[in-house]
């Protein structure tokens, strides 16, 4: 028995060691090339030579030289280990238009240059760019979505894990084609990130109004607009590319891969799988993926998934690179994993260039040196006395310096001083805003927990929180990555303090001494006018009441942004996301991120292109030259919208009407304006107020800025909509119930000096109004919508 254990001993032995040399063999003979490209392990491009499936590489050899594929199709352009990147060709999608045919426009004159396909139709060709990929993410960190063109907007639609998402951005040009090379700031070039965590995309390229360059005769009667994403590094804008990138197929894209799914701590938990084989080698968890990557550990270079070899993680000699960390007068000892540096004789220090190099030694007398000697042994014991005494009181002391320091370094980089400077030239009074600490805001939000995530505006996320006293407020986390992000964030604060109107969103506190800012408003629980439209809700249903009550609450608390408040101030992204609801379902305004303060006597303002499409001002889009009436167009969309129930911008609608100003232009026009409202606001609302409200979103959406009423007016014109038909709603006679006009002229009254400017605003809503309420007497409903199919709307002066 003993002779056959020793025998069964030595043949496992044997396969022991024959297996262990099969996989040095295996690793020795691995290709590690194809082509010019090196494929590093764990990637490789045959069995064996590889971690596992996800790094498989395949070498195509029908291309001279050898191209290496990624999932078969994708072509690899470098592997990187130490930063766990690989770089792919990525496609580039365009759309080409050829200028050549024309065709009658649907809405007759009107001509809306940013929204409407009313314009030429042309021939184009398009080619999308698809990207599907089996393990690894786009690195949202590296890559940027980019559109070249001239109202070329590129927009992908992908996944990330469970869920969908659709993002992009838009490039315009004015007609004289002033682009700026290197600038992908929107003029001709435009960039913006991918989500987290995308696996795959569809790209496409669409056109904003059927003309990618302006005229197209400049490019041989072709114009084009490019879409891709792309390494942010790699790609340089130039006004070139409107031509040159036709003939160019793809760009860079860099991928992010890590080791299997899980952490660091559970990975090495099973030595056989986890992959950090070098002995110098730490691990560490990967930020954009699932997963852990290997790297070498400080002072040493190579590859930290072999265990051993030259390709293992090896120490580099310091002292014999060009860096030479050693001061010229000291002597350089390469160490495992590091270096000395030993200065001559009569020199003390360390030797490093970046420590205390070498410095001379001063020389004293014997004597003198013998009493220094014993002063330096006295004071050191007593020294060493004092810190024991002293230790934890001077620790309590420097710790508490060393939090203030931070909490100045956060307040000064989060724009403390750039806000006491705004506070100090706009002479605000914050003195009533109740400054909270950051324990205080941490502790309300449960430590930023993701449950209380409420939602994400464009520069910040919004929690729920409940403060010690029990109030319930929403915490924004502002994101902040550049000076320009800062401005727009003090910007918001400045223009929230002067602010103090019971339908606005009231700011509460500003905390800036911590690393991320922090913003505290009123909680408002019902959400966004938008989702409370889509939404529809069976117990609080949106009612003809409810809506006008809630425009005439906007309108009020623009108007008073408009001419009420301190200093004018102009909104600038007014749509229905960002009027919220309160639990009474009154009307907050909100956002104020992009909102902007103006002199008593300036009619406008001239900033980059700011706003949402299909509550953008085709005026400001073409002149960059926001006014006061610009917010007046926004505000008519969100009336269509109260009015119809749609959406600004809807890709089910027809491509002629996917804008709803658009849209409700040419039905007005068509006479087809009855069927288009909302079934619950046919049915409730008295044909009156409704013709009303109608003419005065359709005066607000004038594409000449001039003709379009002011706020005041726009309130005061919905404020005598509701005094009618609150009259209406107590069952008055008709005789008995003022018309729209008297209560306008009413409210006119109350208002005293307003009057003349009330008759004027109004002249053309009484004579529409008037024209179109001759034919009947009796209330509009459902059931008499045919009975209105063939009546004809008065054509007016605006609105053309």
């Amino acid at each position: 028995m003993d002779m056959a254990g020793k025998l069964l001993q030595q043949l496992l032995l044997g396969v022991i060691i024959l297996a262990a040399t099969a996989v040095s063999i295996a690793n020795s003979t691995c290709d590690r090339e194809c082509g010019n490209i090196k494929i590093p392990y764990p990637f490789g491009t045959s069995e064996g030579c590889y971690l596992d499936k996800p790094f498989l590489i395949t070498c195509n050899h029908t291309f001279d030289p050898p191209k290496p594929f990624l999932d078969h199709d994708i072509p690899v352009e470098n592997i990187s280990v130490p930063n766990g990147e690989l770089r792919v060709s990525n496609p580039v999608a365009h759309l080409c238009r050829e200028f050549n045919k024309a065709y009658q426009s649907p809405c007759g004159k009107r001509q809306d240059p940013v929204y409407s396909n009313c314009i030429a139709r042309v021939d184009y060709t398009r080619i999308s760019a698809l990207l599907n990929l089996s393990s690894f993410r786009i690195s949202e960190t590296r890559n940027k979505i980019t559109s070249v063109g001239c109202n070329a907007y590129t927009y992908i639609q992908g996944s990330e894990g469970q869920k969908g998402f659709t993002t992009g951005c838009l490039s315009l040009c004015d007609e004289n084609l002033n682009v700026v090379n290197g600038s992908c700031s929107g003029i001709g070039c435009c960039q913006t990130s991918i989500p987290e965590g995308a696996m795959g995309y569809i790209l496409n390229v669409r056109s904003l109004n059927n003309d990618t360059l302006p005229g197209g005769k400049e490019f041989g009667g072709q114009s084009c607009g490019y879409g891709f994403i792309v390494d942010e590094q790699a790609y340089n804008f130039s006004s070139l590319d409107f031509v040159n990138l036709k003939n160019r197929s793809s760009v860079p894209l860099v991928l992010d891969w890590a080791i299997g799914n899980k952490t660091c701590k559970d990975a090495k938990k099973n030595k056989e799988s986890y992959a950090c084989k070098a002995n110098h080698s730490y691990c560490y968890n990967s930020t954009s993926s699932p997963g852990y990557r290997c790297n070498c550990s400080e002072g040493y270079q190579g590859n930290p998934y072999f265990s051993d070899g030259p390709e293992s993680c090896q120490d580099i000699d310091e002292c014999m690179g060009l860096r030479k960390p050693c001061n010229a007068k000291a002597t350089c000892t390469n160490t495992d994993g590091n270096y000395t540096c030993t200065c001559p004789k009569g020199y003390e220090g360390d030797g490093r260039k970046d420590g205390t190099d070498c410095r001379p030694i001063v020389l004293i007398g014997r004597s003198n040196n013998k009493i220094i000697s014993i002063a330096l042994g006295a004071g050191t014991s007593l020294g060493v006395l004092f810190l024991i005494i002293g230790g934890w009181g001077s620790y309590k002391v420097v710790k508490k310096r060393k939090r203030n320091e931070r909490r100045q370094e956060f307040f000064k980089r989060n724009g403390g001083l750039l806000l006491q400077q705004q506070i100090s030239q706009s002479e605000l009074n914050v003195a009533n805003m109740k400054l909270f600490n950051s324990k205080d805001l941490v502790k309300a939000t449960d430590h930023f927990n993701d449950n209380r995530i409420l939602g994400q505006g464009g520069q910040g996320t919004f929690y729920k929180g409940m403060l010690d006293d029990g109030r319930i407020v929403a915490v924004k986390k502002s994101k902040i990555t550049n000076e320009g992000k800062l401005q727009e964030f003090i910007n918001e604060v400045v223009v929230l303090s002067r602010i103090n109107h019971r339908n606005i969103v009231k700011l509460l506190n500003c905390c800036l001494e911590i690393e991320v800012p922090l913003l505290v408003y009123e909680f408002v629980p019902d959400g966004t006018l938008s989702k409370y439209l889509s939404d529809q809700n069976e117990e609080f249903p949106p009612t003809w009441n409810m809506r006008l009550r809630i425009a005439t609450e906007s309108a009020g608390a623009l108007y008073y942004l408009h001419s009420a408040a301190s200093l004018p101030i102009y909104h600038r992204d007014i749509k229905s996301t960002n009027i919220l609801l309160d639990d009474k379902y009154r009307a907050k305004v909100a956002d104020f991120e992009t909102s902007r303060s103006v002199a008593i006597d300036q009619t406008h303002l001239t900033t980059l292109v700011h706003g949402t499409f299909g509550y953008l001002d085709p005026e400001y889009f073409q002149s960059s030259q926001f006014t006061e009436k610009s917010d007046v167009y926004s505000f008519g969309v969100v009336l269509v919208e109260l009015l119809t129930g749609e959406k600004a911008i809807s890709l089910t609608r027809t491509p002629e009407a996917k804008s709803l100003a658009t849209y409700f232009i040419c039905s007005m026009e068509e006479n087809n304006l009855f069927d288009i409202l909302d079934k619950r606001v046919l049915k409730e609302a008295v044909r009156e107020d409704l013709i009303t409200v109608a003419n005065l979103a359709k005066r607000c959406l004038n594409l000449d800025g001039k003709k379009r009423p002011t706020m005041k007016e726009v309130s005061m014109e919905l404020e005598a909509v509701q005094i009618s038909q609150k009259a209406s709603s107590v069952e008055m006679c008709g005789d008995d119930r003022p018309t729209v006009k008297e209560a306008a002229v009413m409210l006119g009254g109350l208002r005293g000096k307003d009057k003349q400017t009330w008759k004027e605003a109004n002249l053309n809503m009484t004579e529409e109004t008037e024209f179109l309420l001759s034919a009947s007497t009796q209330y509009f409903s459902t059931s008499t919508i045919d009975s209105m199919g063939n009546q004809a709307l008065k054509p007016t002066n605006d609105g053309k």
